[in-house]
């Protein structure tokens, strides 16, 4: 990989601190204290004041709203102008196949990152070891969707044959006036029974329920969304690059994030625990995956959560060469 992930820390840390997180919740070794009882319902009210609202990108206000488990609470909504206000977005897709990873993004593929440079492209065939693979022509130009029509076709699931073996690349000059509102509960509400989320972003089979697709919102505003649907993207040989940040466009959705790279405003932890990223739809914090020691958590459950004493029962983020986020939500949601 490139260089080019460089840790974009904004904000200061106004959570309070502590000398440590317990043993259970930050070893790293593998091992938990016995001694010691871990209150996974322990939970900490989300803080509007970490969101990014500098720019007018984003606004917050408190409404009354329901939750999925009949809860009538307040909610803080959230509304963001779907494009990132902290850090610029792009590039996705290079021009020619000698061009370097600056002028590409990346893409997710069997738990790695991979730099999208000219070499990535010309080498389609081999990565995926299928000839039909060729986005790029005789002068090793690469085609790249240029209009917004095209993004749009090329971005289908039913994607014409004339739009197969492009680069498919969204420009943010084409969301003019699309905004998305969330809604996350102020004081997040534990549920006895999570709710896990499918790859499809459903609930699971035979639980009553549906799942939100979308599993929560970075501190700038930008859907944490479900994983990108990779095979339906190949399958019609195209390529649809995130950006170094982990984020593409689709006209429909503005931009959004399928991993997190460490761009955009995160909250820094006084004790050295990873920093704060976003929220779920919960309510729960969602943190970074390594800490200021680059650890990852040893303890995680089957949602990729944990609990220690400052932060409360709070997630953290899977790798992100995985196309994912957190597993499931432990608290209710808005439907």
């Amino acid at each position: 990989m490139s260089n080019k992930f460089s840790y974009l820390i904004v904000g200061t840390a106004l959570l309070m601190s502590c000398l440590s997180c317990s043993n259970d919740s930050e070893d790293t070794t593998g091992g938990t204290d016995d001694s010691e009882t871990v209150d996974d319902t322990a939970v900490v009210n989300v803080e509007p004041s970490y969101f990014f609202t500098a720019d007018g990108s984003v606004t917050i206000t408190t409404i009354p709203c329901t939750l999925s488990d009949g809860t009538v609470t307040d909610c803080y909504q959230i509304v963001t102008s779907s494009l990132a206000g902290d850090h610029d977005m792009g590039p996705w897709c290079p021009d020619n196949i000698a061009d370097d990873a600056e002028a590409g993004g990346i893409w997710l593929e069997g738990g790695e990152v991979y730099d999208v440079d000219g070499a990535f492209v010309e080498n389609l065939a081999t990565f995926y070891n299928d000839t039909n693979w060729l986005l790029y022509d005789t002068n090793g130009d690469i085609y790249v969707t240029d209009t917004e029509e095209d993004c749009e076709n090329a971005a289908n699931p039913n994607v014409g044959a004339e739009y197969e073996n492009f680069c498919v690349e969204c420009l943010p000059s084409y969301i003019t006036d699309l905004s998305q509102t969330w809604l996350i509960p102020v004081t997040p509400v534990i549920q006895a029974s999570p709710t896990l989320f499918t790859t499809a972003g459903g609930g699971p089979p035979g639980a009553g329920n549906t799942a939100p697709s979308t599993r929560g919102v970075a501190l700038n505003g930008i859907e944490f969304s479900a994983p990108a649907p990779v095979d339906n993207i190949l399958g019609a040989y195209t390529l649809a690059p995130f950006d170094d940040a982990g984020g593409h466009i689709n006209v429909h959705q503005g931009y959004h994030y399928h991993a997190a790279t460490g761009f955009g405003t995160q909250i820094s932890q006084d004790d050295g625990h990873a920093a704060l990223i976003g929220y779920a739809l919960d309510g729960i914090g969602i943190y970074a995956l390594e800490d200021a020691n680059g650890d990852s958590p040893s303890d995680l459950d089957e949602l990729r959560g944990h609990t220690d004493d400052t932060r409360g029962y709070h997630y953290h983020v899977d790798a992100a060469g995985n196309n994912n986020f957190i597993n499931g939500l432990k608290g209710a949601y808005v439907n």
